[in-house]
């Protein structure tokens, strides 16, 4: 799920302080040297670096799955959802409080998506609206790890076996997030997709990773992601025979990541455990530096869970001097960059049209959206900027 970063300001006054982003990329000497050592190997496209990540990322979840790296996490929804044999005339359940392209990729295969509203405490999907929107068409649910923080899975999994239902998480926020003792792409789901486009917890600058433990899945996702040829460009050109012969043996898409981002993400990914800490803390200096304010602070795992801390979604709570949009403006003024996470599909004219939406139908996710802004939160931001966000926070909220 791509969200935009917030530009650094062309040129700021001289005696104001540097615009501080909403979210930088943490990019090192080691992701640059593996990038050059790939551009020097003459092997650029999907070959031995791409192979590489995929077994290090698997790897690192552990729990014997299977790891199909894509060039986005768009693209591995729409594999995992195809593989599964999501097709017209089937519904598939996703939340409203996304990004569009959770609910999109239902349409790439002419299904239809069915929005639900949010949880009001940790606004990932609502389980009993999940359950009120259950059908006789309804053949899969998308549970989305809102910022970073698993949703209640042992309760989508339930409903999903009572209804006979395939699961396919959005987990393009959520890597490495523990659910319950696990982490996210080790449940009992059909398959788990994550993002590392440029503001995720790691990135290989655009791409993401089809996770499962079904064989049949993970060959299908294989096959289709280049063009549903039956053997890919690096078997035929590093074969020391004549090896140009293929089959196409289905209408596939081109969905293959190259070498160039593999390199880039093997590094990050040997980074990850330290990126990890680091949001921890941000976090943390959040909830305390932000604690009096008019301000509700995002939920927090419970015991034997985790947080990835993508995001750090706070929400105006009734009574605060400013609204959000003023709110957004008077930060940018002294040099802030924030974001929404996100505006509701409902509001969004494609989506309310094509599905017949309200707003009255999202009671939880319209009055959240109203009053949510993601703060800056990113592995590259020192104390000192965090703190200039709280001190500015205060001096606008009291």
């Amino acid at each position: 799920m791509p969200e935009d970063l917030t530009p650094t300001a062309d040129a700021a006054a001289p005696d104001s302080p540097p615009f501080l982003p909403f979210a930088l990329p943490d990019i090192g000497d080691e992701e640059i040297a593996a990038v050059v050592d790939c551009l020097r190997s003459g092997w650029v496209t999907t070959g031995p670096r791409t192979r590489q990540f995929e077994h290090a990322f698997a790897a690192y979840l552990g729990g014997n799955v299977d790891a199909i790296s894509v060039n986005s996490a768009t693209a591995g929804l729409h594999l995992a959802l195809e593989a599964l044999g999501i097709g017209p005339g089937d519904e598939v359940i996703v939340p409203t409080l996304t990004f569009t392209a959770t609910a999109e990729v239902v349409r790439y295969l002419g299904a239809h998506p069915v929005l639900v509203d949010a949880d009001p405490d940790t606004l990932n999907l609502s389980l009993a609206a999940v359950e009120a929107a259950i059908g006789p068409r309804t053949r899969a649910i998308i549970p989305v790890h809102y910022a970073g923080l698993a949703c209640d899975m042992d309760g989508v999994l339930a409903l999903a076996a009572a209804y006979r239902l395939k699961v396919v998480e959005d987990a393009a926020h959520a890597f490495p997030t523990l659910y319950k003792g696990r982490l996210v792409g080790t449940l009992a789901s059909d398959a788990t997709v994550f993002s590392f486009y440029a503001n995720k917890t790691m990135t290989t600058g655009e791409g993401g990773m089809v996770v499962t433990r079904d064989a049949a899945v993970a060959r299908r996702v294989r096959l289709m992601r280049i063009h549903g040829i039956s053997q890919d460009a690096f078997e035929r050109y590093t074969s020391r025979t004549p090896a140009w012969f293929y089959d196409v043996v289905a209408a596939g898409f081109k969905y293959n990541l190259t070498d160039l981002a593999s390199a880039m993400g093997i590094e990050q990914l040997r980074k990850i455990d330290r990126f990890l800490l680091r949001r921890e803390q941000l976090a943390q200096a959040y909830a305390n530096g932000l604690q009096g304010l008019p301000l509700r602070l995002p939920a927090v795992p419970e015991p034997g869970s985790s947080h990835a801390w993508h995001l750090y979604v706070v929400r105006l709570q009734a009574g605060a001097r400013l609204g959000r949009d003023e709110l957004i403006a008077r930060l940018s003024e002294r040099g802030i960059g924030t974001s929404v996470h996100f505006i509701p599909l409902h509001r969004h004219p494609f989506w309310r049209d094509s599905c017949r939406l309200s707003a009255e139908q999202f009671p939880v996710a319209e009055a959240s959206f109203a009053r949510m802004l993601s703060l800056p939160l990113y592995t590259r931001m020192c104390d000192a900027d965090q703190q200039r966000v709280i001190d500015t926070l205060r001096e606008l909220l009291t």
